[in-house]
Formats: C-alpha cells, structure tokens, sequence
C-alpha cells in the first residue's frame, strides 16, 4: 500500500543535459517513473538557457558536450547560483573518469561524478536526500 500523495514528498525538478540522445531519453524515463519533473538539453548552452529559465533541485551533466562543456556549464551555475543555494549538480562521462578528472569536476563545482553506463540506483540515490529534504521543508509551511 503506497501513502497518500499528499504525505509523498513533492516531486524534484530535474535537467538532463547530454549530447547523446539515448542517455537523455533513458534518464528521463526513469527519473519520470519515480516522479520527477525533468528537462533536458543537448548541448552546453541550452543547458545554461534552460538553468537560466527554470528553478532546479538537480542538474545531470556530461561533461564532453558539444558548444560548452560539463565542466563549463558547472562553473557557470555555481556563477549563476552565488547567492541562493544551487541545485545538485552531477557530471556524467564515458570517457572522462581519470581521479585527476573527477578532482576537477569536483574544483569546477560539481557534486557527485558517475561514470557511464551509470547505475540507475546510484542515480537514484543520489537525489533520495533531496526529495526528503525537500518534503520536510514543504510539510513545515
């Protein structure tokens, strides 16, 4: 028996940027099958356009996209979002797994880097705090 939607946490409000369609279109799917609101961009500057025109609690990143990389798009939102707190942000990479390379994902700003394929549960995992937190701060107004 599931609980009353009205004591489920709100759902998170989520972008998905990557250049390969595929990865976009899974992750949509199984970000939207726990709930989510998610957005997608296929490119670095969309990405930032998009982040510019909405509030999101999560930003899933690839780090090698075309016009703009991850590591750019990271920089920038951490810019855009000096003064209020940013949403999570993530970087993906297929290629781009080195330690040295996740050290500077980590110095540009990003929260958590998975390497692709990623485990849809790490994925999942990674946004459960939020959603809880989020619940919380809504059910105390």
């Amino acid at each position: 028996m599931t609980a009353p939607s009205w004591l489920q946490p709100p759902p998170l409000r989520v972008l998905v940027a990557d250049d390969n369609r595929d990865t976009v279109l899974t992750l949509t799917l199984l970000l939207q099958s726990e709930g989510h609101e998610v957005r997608s961009a296929y490119n670095g500057i969309d990405t930032m356009r998009i982040a510019r025109l909405h509030r999101f609690d999560a930003v899933i990143v690839d780090i090698e996209m075309p016009e703009m990389s991850g590591y750019a798009v990271a920089q920038e939102l951490r810019t855009l979002y000096y003064a209020t707190p940013a949403p999570l942000l993530v970087a993906m990479s297929g290629k781009w797994n080195k330690p040295s390379e996740k050290l500077l994902a980590q110095v540009v700003g990003f929260d958590h880097h998975l390497e692709k394929p990623c485990d849809p549960n790490k994925m999942l995992a990674l946004l459960r705090p939020l959603r809880r937190a989020q619940g919380c701060s809504t059910s105390s107004t």
